[in-house]
């Protein structure tokens, strides 16, 4: 019989502890549509024909199907191309911006030199 007790207060512990987790991502996945609508209602911090440095933070095929480094400047999204293979995520550099996506979310570089 204790035996019994002691699966159910088990049971009930993981219960709560799932509960407190999903819970959690809820909250954390609210915050960051918060995050993002407000990101998408702000100017740029960044303007065309500009230079800006920042670190690489990531690698991907953009829609030209080239790969390009991604970074951030003041937490907007730059999309960088004609960078050198030598350079690798948290490497440093310097790009210049050519244009905005739709909504002004992010913007295409280009890069000008390691920084």
């Amino acid at each position: 019989m204790q035996l019994v007790w002691i699966a159910a207060a088990g049971g009930a512990i993981a219960v709560l502890a799932l509960g407190g987790l999903l819970r959690r991502r809820l909250t954390d996945r609210s915050a960051s549509k918060r995050a993002h609508d407000a990101a998408q209602q702000r100017d740029p911090p960044v303007e065309l024909g500009e230079v800006y440095e920042f670190g690489v933070t990531e690698f991907t095929d953009h829609h030209s199907g080239d790969r390009v480094a991604v970074g951030k400047v003041e937490g907007f999204v730059l999309f960088t191309d004609d960078v050198p293979a030598s350079v690798s995520p948290g490497d440093v550099i310097r790009a210049k911006v050519l244009s905005f996506n739709r909504g002004h979310t992010s913007a295409d570089a280009r890069f000008v030199e390691r920084a």
